[in-house]
């Protein structure tokens, strides 16, 4: 069974809460009044049809887009409408669709790029990437624009890990992936979330993802319209009539 929209969350810790989030381009809202909570180790999903607002609210947690009202509180502390760069301080991450990798630079460097902030132990993390993700081990001295789509993604994923999140921030990070691609990287993405990441991920495929999701947020015209666990929403019939489609 479903929860009223935007009241509930995973009840695990909290790395990021929104309240009451509104925000847009200047005309009216494409967002308004949107709740969502991402749980430590916890893959929430935000799904719902085209022109949901899903990419916004991401640009507007991130602080790429301004809120016009609400707030934004990441490990509990009031981060609403600051910079992305004082939010990546604060521990949360954002990986956006496009233009999330150097493609001039080699896997290597955009690894360092994304751990501008470190002061130590670079050398360890970039090898923990590596383990994380085994492809970019014998990449890394590839430039990063001859590399697959699954594994720029992959890459996008791991520079945004290069200075150890809370939270991370996925818009739609398998699109355009073969299927066979798509399961590698939600493997991954799982993998992450299992180091104890909580993971905010916006995509198309609402089945897909909500099948490798803990908590999932229903999106309708910039609006919460259902949220609950992510295994209920799949069988919820509103939810399989209206976003999901059922399966022949």
């Amino acid at each position: 069974m479903t929860s009223p929209p935007g009241t509930t969350g995973p009840p695990d810790t909290e790395v990021l809460r929104a309240v009451d989030v509104t925000a847009g381009y200047g005309g009216a809202p494409i967002i308004e009044g949107i709740s969502i909570s991402v749980a430590a180790g916890k893959v929430t999903a935000i799904v719902g049809p085209n022109g949901a607002g899903k990419s916004t609210l991401l640009k507007a947690l991130s602080g790429v887009l301004r809120i016009s009202s609400g707030n934004v509180y990441v490990l509990g502390e009031t981060a609403t409408n600051l910079s992305p760069e004082k939010l990546v301080r604060r521990k949360l991450a954002y990986v956006p669709q496009v233009s999330n990798v150097f493609s001039g630079l080699t896997v290597k460097e955009n690894l360092e790029m994304g751990a501008y902030l470190r002061r130590t132990g670079l050398k360890d993390r970039i090898d923990a990437m590596c383990d994380l993700f085994p492809d970019l081990r014998p990449a890394l001295r590839r430039r990063a624009g001859l590399l697959s789509g699954g594994q720029r993604s992959m890459l996008a994923i791991a520079r945004g890990l290069m200075l150890d999140p809370a939270v991370m921030l996925l818009d739609e990070p398998s699109a355009g992936l073969s299927p066979i691609l798509q399961s590698r990287l939600w493997e991954q993405i799982e993998k992450v979330a299992q180091t104890g990441v909580g993971i905010c991920v916006v995509e198309q495929n609402t089945r897909l993802t909500l099948r490798h999701a803990h908590w999932g947020y229903i999106l309708v015209l910039g609006r919460n319209r259902l949220d609950g666990p992510a295994a209920e929403l799949l069988t919820d019939e509103t939810v399989v009539d209206l976003y999901i489609g059922r399966m022949n």
